[in-house]
């Protein structure tokens, strides 16, 4: 789980609220369109097309827009892009197992679920050669518990950073090569994506100056 900067709403989103009249009221069912794309491709870009949950690779038909605090909570106003952030896996095949935004659903509890919008959350997690994930801290219920409710777990997702990791062990690299590699791709590249599974890579094979 990355630390996701929040950016500025995207000027389309922000047109379309201030439309609000005595007859008319933009609500989250209604936002659609290029106005909803507009907030989706700003998510994506914000976070370099990394799932908020995962890290796993966004692309825009497989993506949702998230609400990380539910939308149905009364407190939440569903329009507050401070609160959106964008999940992976948007369509479920048969047969996939529902991990992030799919499988968190409207489940929400502040002291148990670690938020990607909170600095240092990558910190309460750490990850084996092998890509699995564990709490930092074993008595740590919160990651215990977010690692649970979002699937992080699953055999999928620790296939999914195995893989990424394998790349990395290429004994045909040498030490300056590695290095060099893993600044890279611990860095927006020019289509200003981040390298999937970041944290994974970074605890992993990163130094202090990536």
């Amino acid at each position: 789980m990355k630390h996701i900067i929040k950016q500025s709403e995207p000027i389309k989103f922000s047109e379309w609220k201030a439309l609000a009249n005595d007859e008319w009221q933009p609500t989250y069912p209604n936002l659609m369109g290029d106005e909803k794309k507009a907030v989706h491709i700003s998510l994506m870009e914000e976070q370099g097309y990394i799932c908020c949950y995962c890290e796993n690779r966004l692309i825009e038909v497989d993506s949702h827009i998230e609400h990380f605090r539910p939308q149905h909570d009364p407190i939440v106003d569903a329009l507050d892009y401070s609160n959106i952030i964008c999940s992976c896996q948007n369509r479920i095949q048969k047969g996939d197992p529902r991990h992030c935004g799919n499988l968190k659903n409207k489940w929400f509890d502040d002291k148990l679920l670690i938020s990607p919008l909170e600095e240092g959350c990558e910190n309460r997690f750490r990850f084996n050669g092998d890509g699995r994930i564990l709490p930092t801290d074993p008595h740590d219920k919160a990651a215990i518990t977010t690692i649970e409710k979002l699937g992080l777990d699953l055999p999928l997702m620790n296939k999914l950073r195995n893989q990424a990791i394998e790349v990395f062990l290429d004994e045909e690299l040498t030490e300056e090569e590695v290095d060099k590699f893993v600044y890279d791709y611990l860095q927006k590249d020019d289509r200003g994506m981040f390298g999937e599974f970041w944290t994974t890579i970074k605890q992993l094979f990163g130094s202090g100056n990536n």
